[in-house]
């Protein structure tokens, strides 16, 4: 993979012009796109930017997002050659730090569950993960080194897991959502995907300009709270396999880590986040399901067909609950610096399954708005492993920390 935080050291210290770094990119997608096909569209005369921090760092677009100089297109054909008028508020910012947009990555149709043409760096007969596909990917395959996704159930901490790849879901509205197709309104966050969690912080450093993100070093001695989430459900041996190299790795170094259950308010949290991302799939949605229906992706279509009756009162009931789970996980991070688990259920499942896979370890931790930060652990038949580290919402910066001290374990066990 390419590391951002290394090219910036290089263009820094003069050992690469942004220019070579932009043609970098543009070499590896010649030679791995043809395979992976994570590009909806690659910019093949696109240069660096003369200024800013993220001058020559490429840049991958989730194909949800808004953009002046592409379509949008959002893996559907009904908004086939869609051109907005606008970057979206998250791509001007990326433009505003210098970096140079090179392309549009794949995304399920509206960021759901129909499986893109993308297929898995590591192994081409395994998904990519989705709803992200395109950005996982091309991070995975050493493309670019900072791509864009969104995650409304798993979509971005999932395909992190499956591509090997490092990933944020920032803290809740951390990055505006504007100008991207709107799923769920309570749950949409845009997330970031890199080599590093190094590498994360320092392309959030220049999107935001939020001095916390400046000079993160690992952490020291985190305490950690290892969360299984036995109510989602059982995971594959691949996937306790990692987690166990996690907590191993990271007692190793120092770390205080101990096994704890989730209060009885954030399992039934758990439990409620499909009503809130149906009940307003169908407010966001409404124009398509109404005008367009039968050009809707077969999976989505199914799922809003199967979730029309759902009322405002369970939409209500389920908020309420949502708002207890969030208190009482707020509660958590008093004995806690940071909650470790799964990233995924285990390795990506087999393209011929027609599964982008499952975001029930995910799902939790979106609507919480709790930011999580995937750590590539392991690999199991060839196809990586991830865990997830959860930080208090708003302490992004110590999710990455870390991340980076379990990143640096984990190398060190290995």
């Amino acid at each position: 993979m390419i590391s951002l935080a290394d090219l910036q050291r290089r263009i820094e210290a003069g050992e690469l012009s942004p220019e070579a770094a932009i043609a970098q990119s543009h070499a590896a997608i010649e030679a791995r796109e043809k395979d992976v096909h994570a590009f909806v569209r690659h910019d093949s005369s696109a240069k660096a930017q003369a200024s800013g921090p993220l001058r020559g760092i490429a840049v991958g677009i989730k194909d949800i997002i808004d953009t002046a100089d592409f379509p949008t297109e959002m893996g559907s054909s009904i908004y086939r050659g869609w051109q907005p008028r606008a970057d979206a508020p998250v791509v001007m910012m990326l433009k505003r730090a210098g970096a140079t947009i090179i392309g549009k990555t794949t995304t399920t149709a509206f960021a759901s569950r129909d499986p893109t043409p993308t297929l898995n760096p590591h192994n081409l007969g395994h998904t990519p993960g989705g709803s992200s596909s395109g950005s996982a990917a091309a991070i995975g395959a050493g493309m670019i080194p900072l791509a864009l996704g969104t995650q409304t159930g798993g979509s971005v901490i999932r395909p992190a897991a499956y591509c090997g790849t490092a990933a944020i879901k920032p803290s809740f509205r951390m990055l505006p959502t504007v100008g991207v197709k709107c799923y769920s309104w309570a749950l949409d966050t845009v997330g970031l995907f890199g080599a590093r969690a190094e590498d994360l912080a320092r392309g959030l450093l220049a999107m935001t300009g939020r001095t916390e993100f400046a000079g993160i070093v690992p952490a020291k001695a985190p305490r950690i709270g290892v969360i299984r989430q036995e109510f989602a459900g059982a995971v594959e041996p691949a996937a306790e396999e990692g987690l166990q190299a996690a907590i191993k790795a990271a007692t190793r170094a120092g770390a205080s880590v101990q096994t704890i259950d989730l209060p009885q308010a954030v399992q039934e949290a758990w439990r409620i986040h499909p009503v809130i991302q149906d009940f307003e799939a169908h407010r966001a949605l409404a124009w398509e399901f109404s005008e367009r229906h039968d050009e809707i992706a077969p999976m989505l279509r199914a799922s809003l067909d199967a979730t029309v009756g759902l009322t405002p009162k369970d939409y209500d009931d389920a908020r309420r609950i949502s708002r207890r789970g969030r208190r009482e996980i707020g509660e958590l991070f008093e004995r806690f610096d940071v909650l470790l688990t799964y990233s995924a259920p285990g390795t990506p499942p087999a393209k011929e399954l027609a599964s982008t896979g499952d975001p029930r370890y995910n799902r939790l931790w979106t609507l919480m708005g709790n930011p999580c930060v995937n750590v590539p652990v392991l690999k199991a038949n060839g196809l990586p492993i991830g865990v997830q580290v959860i930080a208090r919402f708003g302490n992004d910066a110590h999710a990455l920390a870390t991340a980076w001290f379990l990143e640096q374990a984990l190398a060190k066990s290995g």
